[in-house]
């Protein structure tokens, strides 16, 4: 072979590796466009199986007002019902013992003014006597004043405490009305319940759901595109004659 035979070899096998390299660099792009695309489908996939079941597919915060409610534990109506007539039930108890404990403290500060009340009224009986008897004496003209004083300002504080006690049976007396409301929700939950007993057994079947036949998804004559394909008309006609 001559020098001449040998330089084109080598620069035809140069070419060759030259093409090699570019087919393998295409491989490489487009296994990595298929690695992106199943990590996009595995990232979506991880999405949805975080939303609970009860969760329709495609449901998401943008697509949220064209869904009704997902059946999840914080929007089935009788469990919400149920919570509120459980923790008002509760709340009511907790306000009502306050009230209680309100109202003991105001009558046991009523009676200790009583008790002062007496004590004033009996100095000032004392002190009258004593102005009248020594009317020279200042002393006993001014501790006459500072009882009366006193006593005027212990019977507008008992009037008060009276009012504020009146006021605290009047919220209990409001308080009851809880009751009622709670009683008014729990006759709608159990209408509720037997209206849905009642839909339920309407709708009942005698064949179990797991064997009744597929439906077709899409047949001629809906608004799109996509139809029943003769295999699927096929399948479903075969499961009709089992």
């Amino acid at each position: 072979m001559t020098q001449e035979e040998l330089d084109a070899l080598m620069s035809g096998a140069a070419g060759d590796i030259d093409s090699l390299d570019e087919e393998m660099t295409d491989e490489e792009i487009a296994e990595e466009e298929v690695v992106e695309e199943q990590k996009e489908d595995d990232e979506e996939a991880n999405e949805n199986s975080k939303l609970p079941r009860d969760v329709p597919l495609g449901y998401t915060d943008e697509t949220a007002h064209h869904w009704p409610l997902p059946a999840t534990d914080e929007n089935k109506m009788v469990h919400q019902l149920d919570d509120v007539t459980k923790e008002s039930e509760e709340k009511a108890s907790e306000i009502f013992d306050i009230i209680e404990n309100i109202s003991n403290d105001l009558m046991e500060k009523e009676e200790n003014l009583s008790n002062i009340n007496e004590v004033l009224t009996s100095n000032i009986e004392l002190f009258t006597k004593l102005t009248a008897k020594f009317p020279d004496v200042q002393a006993f003209a001014t501790q006459l004043e500072k009882n009366e004083t006193a006593l005027s300002e212990v019977e507008e504080t008992i009037e008060a405490l009276q009012a504020s006690g009146d006021a605290i049976m009047n919220v209990m007396d409001i308080m009851q009305y809880q009751d009622i409301h709670r009683q008014k929700i729990e006759r709608v939950i159990n209408v509720m319940r037997a209206l849905s007993k009642y839909m339920n057994t309407l709708f009942e079947g005698r064949i179990d759901d797991e064997k009744r036949v597929s439906s077709a998804q899409h047949i001629v004559g809906d608004t799109h595109n996509d139809v029943a394909s003769t295999e699927d008309i096929e399948a479903l006609l075969a499961q009709f004659g089992q």
